[in-house]
């Protein structure tokens, strides 16, 4: 597995981890690498730097996810897609080294993996339109 693969996924861990348990994302961080000591340090500060990027615009993040969302409230869609949805909605508008194509592919396929059975189609969906509507504009 690819260390950037293994980073978003890292990284979908513990979004979900401060999801559910609505700790501190520097403390869910730490409790998530104490059990894999050793981690591939770039596999890690890319995963911080999702997680940390994601809370540092959460807001603005969270109500773009809600926009492209139709008949969906972000509380009420599957803590899996919504993280999924996070991650990659931060990397759209503030990564911009990562190509759209990739941060959405590799989105779609950790929604398949960690999702359900149509996971993978919503997040598709939901970041296409992210990606051509709001980084377009932002531009």
């Amino acid at each position: 597995m690819r260390k950037r693969t293994r980073a978003r996924e890292s990284a979908l861990k513990i979004l979900y981890a401060v999801d559910i348990t609505k700790e501190d994302p520097k403390k869910c961080i730490d409790i998530f690498w104490q059990d894999d000591k050793d981690a591939n340090p770039d596999v890690k500060a890319f995963a911080n730097a999702l997680v940390l990027g994601v809370y540092g615009n959460k807001e603005r993040i969270d109500k773009l996810i809600s926009a492209h969302t139709t008949n969906w409230q972000l509380k009420r869609m599957a803590v899996i897609d919504r993280n999924i949805l996070r991650f990659a909605t931060y990397e759209l508008l503030f990564a911009e080294e990562i190509p759209p194509k990739v941060a959405i592919n590799e989105a779609i396929d950790i929604a398949k993996k960690y999702g359900e059975k149509d996971s993978g189609k919503f997040v598709n969906g939901v970041l296409d339109n992210i990606n051509k509507l709001e980084r377009s504009q932002s531009k």
